[in-house]
């Protein structure tokens, strides 16, 4: 029999449940973690966590076993928990290293293997990579049980979510936000992000809020064709001001406004950098991934911020976060970190600060929008992804990398760049970007306008012209 040659991609491993997202696999992976862990330290602890995907407590109580069996001390989550739980957990319990069983924002039946580092986010990529070197092709899968290990002194439980939820009671002043003038609405996509808003805004509505593993067939990521009814109910709940929407392991943000528009990743990094550094006169350097709007760099030379553009992945954004002083970190995909709190993507702390920004200002998220439109101009962006046979996607890409298109339809362009993925500048303006996703097969494509119309008509002319 061969053993597939397990890969991380740009936010862990992720498979294809009962295919290759087996308990036989996650043991290989959790065999290598602890081999790499030994090497460098000598008792070495894991803090591990599952989101409300399928199989997600088997599959961490099959880490668990493997890296007790190993001699790796072990802290489990009790029930449940979001991604950045437990990446503050890692840092909060001086563990070594943290591991998360999520397939994030994929389809229901993806699950996933994520590796958190001691800082409190992602592992660096070379941790990442150096553990996956270390994934053998057969393991033994211990017979113990949790029980057995915790009896042993191995492994102790941990209730991360109210850790999360003390920690956010001291950043965020709850009292005023129960008060606040705007009515939050929150989805929470079946995702573990579900409790934390019951918790700290009883009065806020909340969609999704239910422990469903399969997330009623859709994938949970947080983009408006999958939020339809957190729109509807906003759009049709004058009271309600706000949308919050997180994915499956709540590490991103989806927002609405008091109409119901949804306000993108660009938008939220945008606004965050807005609020840190004109409202709470906060300074240090944007890092963002190369997906998001260069709108971003003339509100920084606007603030006088430095920014600095980085290969699509948060574990990059993250490694930079560690060692220098970073304001807002920030992904087109809506993962978003900021300064005075942990180095990871977190779609309930970014919505609670966006939250009072709204509460301490007075102001609405379309007039906070229009504050920075006054310094940037506005713009449109969209992102269309194409399921297409891997050939034919290759083939895309290559030619792109090669300089093959000379322009898109009606659309030319100035110069590319080609940092993680291609982008092409055009003449209006606007860009466009070919990447081929890390996670999933697909072709993103990705664009940007000064309008609606002309955004749509780019990626038409786009598809159009790869898809010939």
């Amino acid at each position: 029999m061969t053993t597939e040659k397990i890969k991380f991609g740009t936010d862990g491993w992720r498979a294809i449940i009962a295919k290759d997202f087996t308990v036989y696999n996650v043991a290989r992976v959790s065999k290598g973690l602890a081999s790499w862990l030994l090497a460098r330290h000598q008792q070495p602890t894991v803090l591990i966590g599952h989101d409300c995907r399928f199989g997600g407590r088997l599959f961490a109580e099959t880490a668990a076993t493997v890296l007790c069996a190993n001699g790796v001390k072990v802290l489990l989550a009790d029930g449940f928990v979001s991604t950045p739980m437990v990446s503050m957990g890692v840092l909060k319990m001086g563990a070594q290293q943290g591991v998360v069983i999520t397939a994030s924002h994929n389809p229901p039946s993806y699950n996933g293997y994520k590796l958190k580092g001691p800082h409190g986010g992602p592992s660096s990529p070379k941790d990442i990579a150096a553990v996956e070197a270390l994934i053998p092709d057969e393991v033994d899968v211990p017979a113990q049980s949790v029980a057995y290990w915790k009896e042993a002194g191995m492994l102790n439980t941990i209730a991360l979510e109210d850790m999360y939820v003390d920690y956010l009671r001291e950043k965020f002043d709850f009292d005023a936000l129960s008060k606040s003038p705007f009515k939050m609405a929150y989805d929470a996509m079946y995702g573990a992000g579900q409790n934390v808003i019951r918790r700290l805004l009883p009065q806020a509505t909340l969609i999704h809020c239910d422990d469903n593993p399969g997330f009623r067939g859709q994938a949970p990521e947080p983009l408006h064709k999958n939020l339809a009814e957190l729109s509807h109910t906003i759009a049709t709940t004058p009271e309600i001001k706000i949308g919050l929407a997180t994915d499956g392991d709540a590490d991103r943000i989806g927002l609405y406004d008091e109409d119901g528009n949804f306000v993108d990743a660009h938008n939220i990094i945008l606004l965050l950098i807005h609020y840190l550094h004109k409202y709470k006169g906060m300074s240090g350097k944007v890092v963002i991934a190369f997906s998001v709007t260069d709108r971003v760099k003339k509100l920084c030379a606007h603030y006088g911020l430095p920014v600095q553009v980085t290969a699509i992945g948060f574990k990059y954004i993250s490694e930079i976060m560690v060692t220098e002083d970073v304001l807002v970190g920030g992904e087109e995909s809506g993962g978003i970190a900021v300064k005075g709190h942990i180095p990871e993507r977190d779609g309930i702390y970014d919505g609670l600060a966006l939250y009072a920004l709204m509460t301490e200002t007075g102001k609405t998220l379309k007039e906070l929008c229009e504050e920075v439109y006054a310094i940037i101009g506005r713009f449109v962006y969209d992102r269309h992804d194409l399921h297409i046979e891997n050939d034919k996607k290759e083939t895309i890409i290559a030619k792109a990398a090669a300089g093959g298109y000379a322009r898109f339809g009606k659309y030319g362009y100035t110069h590319t760049e080609d940092i993680d993925g291609i982008k092409y500048h055009l003449e209006n303006g606007g860009w466009i970007m070919l990447r081929a996703s890390g996670t999933e097969p697909l072709l993103r494509v990705y664009a940007e306008g000064n309008s609606k119309e002309e955004t749509l008509d780019i990626l038409a002319d786009v598809k159009a012209t790869i898809l010939a």
